[in-house]
């Protein structure tokens, strides 16, 4: 066997990967011609993607409203409604404090989501 020669069996291999490539890359144009382009923009009304984060109004807001609110359940949006009516409505978002169950780290977290209009 010479230097530099090229057997037999190494053409064949060299002409097999050849029409594999070819195979591979008339494969792929195909691909592109059939395949519909992908939709990559759409405009989404912000409602569908995202709730109303609207401030709820401590002497407005229904049971169920409340219950929406990080970190208040059904129970706690009950006490709530109840301190409302009890007291006559909140003065202030920071009198929700003294609902049983609503300390300092709750209202951090509810600060921004709640508010109480002047009713006068």
């Amino acid at each position: 066997m010479e230097a530099g020669k090229i057997t037999k069996t190494e053409w064949m291999l060299l002409g097999l990967t050849g029409l594999f490539l070819c195979v591979l890359l008339g494969m792929f144009a195909h691909d592109r011609r059939t395949v519909p382009p992908v939709e990559t923009e759409r405009q989404v009304p912000q409602e569908a993607v995202l709730p109303d984060l609207s401030p709820l109004d401590l002497n407005t807001a229904t049971a169920e409203e409340l219950a929406t609110l990080p970190g208040i359940g059904p129970e706690l949006a009950g006490r709530i409604v109840a301190y409302r009516e009890e007291q006559g409505g909140f003065g202030s978002i920071e009198e929700i404090m003294e609902v049983s169950g609503i300390g300092e780290g709750k209202f951090a977290a509810l600060k921004g989501r709640i508010t109480v209009e002047d009713t006068e």
